[in-house]
C-alpha cells in the first residue's frame, strides 16, 4: 500500500509522502482562493474548495478564513455553518450532521502523531475519524481531538477541549471537557 492508501485505511502512514504533499498543496490553493475572495463576490464557499470536499449538503456556509488539510475527507450535512477561523485537519473522515454550527476558531483534529520521538521524526501518524451529529453547537475556540464522536443535539462549550465521546443531548465544558452539572 502507498502512504495515501494507508491513510485512507486508518493505518499508520508517513505524512511526508510526496503524493500527500501534492494533495495538501492543492488544498492550500483552494483554501487561499476561498479566503481571499472579495466580500462583494463571496458565496457560501469558494468553488475550488467546494470541489475538494467529500460532500457538501444544501445551504452550508464556511466563513473566511477557513483551513483544512485535504478537504476530501470532510462530509457536511445540510445547513452546516463554520464561523471565521475554523480549522479541520482531515487526515481521516470528518462527518458533520445537518444543522450543526461552529463558533469562531473551532479546531477539529484527526491526526494522532506517533508518541515515540524517532517515529514522529519520520512523519508517522494515523488518522482517526471525527463524527459530529445533527443539531450540534460547538462554541468558539473549542478543540475536538482525534477519534471522537459527538451525538445529536449536543452542546460543546466555548474553549472546551473534547478528549472523549459526547452522548446525544449532552452539554460539555472545560479542559478536558466534562458534563455540565445540572
Amino acid at each position: 500500500m502507498n502512504e495515501r492508501e494507508k491513510m485512507e485505511a486508518g493505518q499508520w502512514y508517513c505524512c511526508l509522502d510526496p503524493e500527500l504533499n501534492a494533495l495538501r498543496d492543492q488544498t492550500r490553493r483552494a483554501v487561499h482562493a476561498h479566503n481571499t475572495s472579495s466580500p462583494d463576490r463571496r458565496t457560501d464557499m469558494g468553488p475550488e474548495l467546494r470541489a475538494l470536499l467529500g460532500h457538501v449538503g444544501a445551504d452550508c456556509l464556511l466563513e473566511a478564513p477557513f483551513h483544512c488539510a485535504y478537504g476530501m475527507n470532510i462530509y457536511l450535512g445540510d445547513r452546516v455553518y463554520f464561523n471565521a477561523g475554523c480549522v479541520v485537519l482531515d487526515t481521516a473522515p470528518v462527518r458533520i450532521g445537518d444543522d450543526t454550527m461552529f463558533g469562531p476558531h473551532v479546531q477539529i483534529f484527526c491526526a494522532q502523531h506517533a508518541k515515540d520521538p524517532a517515529d514522529r521524526a519520520q512523519g508517522l501518524e494515523v488518522g482517526l475519524p471525527v463524527t459530529i451529529g445533527k443539531h450540534v453547537w460547538v462554541g468558539g475556540g473549542a478543540i475536538l481531538l482525534p477519534g471522537i464522536t459527538i451525538g445529536d443535539n449536543a452542546t460543546i462549550g466555548a474553549g472546551s477541549v473534547v478528549t472523549k465521546d459526547v452522548v446525544a443531548g449532552q452539554t460539555v465544558v472545560g479542559n478536558p471537557a466534562r458534563v455540565l452539572p445540572a
